[in-house]
């Protein structure tokens, strides 16, 4: 099934049930249907055709989620990109995705118009801001979705077609763009939506952006079903999270092990205060232990689900909520419908206990980088079978004796922070800019809410340059989870005999420094 599909049959389903709520407006399955047919029709007359990319800059919204399924009802490739994006890295990924128009909104249009300015492939805009008046550079909401009939334009394709293209950093330092037909989403949500249990019942609380994969998902699986998504913002204001997790009387709550920490640290929060809560779900690292434990304790009458993912499938594991106790450091197992194996080398199965690189078998997974060969054969290896090709992850597992999985660690130099995967040397090429800069590492050291925080390790002209200045100069060209939250000026970094810095000696010694200091 296609994804705009699922809406469809919510919208026949549950015409008047609430599908959304944004912005403290309310949106039922028959709006949110109605509305992202009109816009679909309105992307077609002004020349989006199947296939085209659609990239959507865009804050949590209403708006932002009639685009989404708007741009697929017009059979177009949806690409949502993280609005705290630079003008820079935005008008690259236009132009690496061909994008064909953007969607934004008005407190989003001074970076938007810059990186339009240097974009060849964009043939019109829309701000997606009902109050915003007609400019000659964008069309108002309003005006976009003035076409007339509210039934989908037709055409809009296959379930094997893309739907969207899903940006990830990438160990060379420039983006990837993971390539994820209908088929693949479908099958990632109907798995994920069976061990969660999910149903027309559920009040899911997102906090999550809908640029990272995880909160996207919340949005497509809610919609499938005919559940109900508070979309919130952010996270900035826990307080006011859980009084809407409180007054929403929400079954679902997605986080990450950053808001994790977070919560823990709230004295207001006493066990028993969210007797709707059904399930609690975490994903983009493992839960600690005594996170776990203590979560428990705060959320008694919930199910706590620890998971693994990747952006390539998805989700890959899942911890049934009975085995915490028992296995409180794993990530679990395949989810359903899938496969999860640990292998050597060569591709060959490992025992029980011996460290591999981690593969993944399923419906789910990616079809391969946007423009990307050499990087999509790194990635996509032939399976166990002639016909198939799987997920090699470059993470590195190992398995016990009844199949659960254990995270060890990455093969590749990514940094995983905030939830997010950083790539080094994207952040390195940003240092280098600077004046005064003669060599740039950067490494990820532990922090007790992020997980892991990056560190920037810099060889510079004496006396000219101070760690304010450097996190300043990252902080106006990156998104916020790439800015280094410390930084070390040194004399000279470790090489090898070719003369590249060893990053993985500088790791080394960052990861040794944090297992030395006392607890």
């Amino acid at each position: 099934m296609r994804v705009e599909q699922t809406l469809e049959e919510s919208a026949r389903r549950f015409p008047h049930k609430e599908a959304l709520v944004a912005d403290g407006e309310c949106a039922t399955y028959a709006r949110l249907d109605a509305d992202a047919n009109r816009l679909a029709r309105g992307l077609r007359s002004r020349g989006v055709a199947r296939g085209d990319r659609v990239v959507l800059f865009l804050h949590n919204s209403l708006q932002a989620a009639v685009a989404i399924f708007a741009t697929l009802k017009a059979g177009a490739i949806l690409s949502v990109v993280n609005p705290s994006t630079k003008a820079d890295k935005l008008a690259y990924l236009l132009d690496k995705y061909q994008a064909t128009a953007l969607v934004t909104q008005q407190r989003l249009w001074e970076v938007a118009q810059e990186a339009l300015r240097r974009s060849q492939s964009v043939a019109f805009s829309i701000l997606a801001d009902d109050a915003h008046e007609c400019t000659a550079d964008a069309l108002p909401w309003a005006q976009a979705l003035a076409e007339e009939g509210r039934e989908p334009p037709g055409g809009a394709g296959l379930d094997i077609d893309l739907a969207m293209i899903v940006t990830t950093s990438g160990s060379t330092g420039l983006p990837k763009g993971v390539m994820m037909t209908h088929q693949n989403i479908d099958a990632a949500a109907a798995s994920i939506t069976s061990y969660l249990e999910n149903g027309p019942q559920d009040r899911i609380v997102s906090v999550l952006p809908l640029a990272f994969d995880y909160g996207l998902y919340q949005l497509i699986m809610s919609v499938r079903l005919g559940a109900t998504l508070i979309l919130e913002p952010s996270f900035a204001y826990p307080g006011q999270v859980l009084q809407i997790l409180r007054e929403e009387r929400a079954t679902g709550f997605p986080i990450v092990p950053t808001m994790a920490a977070v919560l823990l640290q709230m004295r207001s929060l006493a066990p028993g205060m969210f007797p709707h809560l059904r399930y609690i779900t975490s994903t983009a690292a493992a839960l600690p232990p005594a996170h776990i434990e203590r979560l428990q304790g705060l959320f008694p009458g919930t199910r706590l689900y620890s998971m693994y993912g990747l952006t390539e499938c998805k989700r890959c594991t899942y911890l049934p909520p009975e085995e915490l106790s028992r296995r409180p450091g794993s990530v679990g197992i395949a989810i359903p419908g899938t496969e999860a194996f640990v292998v050597d080398d060569e591709g060959r199965p490992v025992p029980s206990g011996v460290v591999g690189e981690l593969v993944i078998r399923g419906a789910h997974v990616f079809k391969g980088y946007w423009n990307d060969p050499q990087e999509t054969e790194h990635m996509l290896k032939p399976g166990p079978y002639p016909w198939e090709k799987v997920l090699y992850t470059g993470d590195l597992f190992r398995a016990d004796e009844d199949g659960y999985l254990y995270f060890v660690g990455r093969r590749d130099d990514i940094i995983k922070t905030a939830g997010e995967k950083v790539s080094p040397k994207e952040v390195e090429n940003v240092l280098y800019a600077i004046p005064g800069v003669r060599e740039a590492a950067v490494v990820g050291v532990a922090h007790p809410i992020l997980g892991m925080a990056l560190k920037a390790i810099l060889v510079a002209e004496p006396g000219v340059l101070s760690e304010r200045e450097v996190i300043a100069h990252c902080a106006a060209r990156l998104e916020s989870f790439m800015v280094p939250s410390s930084v070390e000026f040194r004399s000279s970094l470790p090489q090898t005999a070719t003369g590249k810095i060893r990053r993985s000696t500088l790791q080394a010694e960052a990861l040794q420094r944090a297992l030395s200091v006392p607890t």
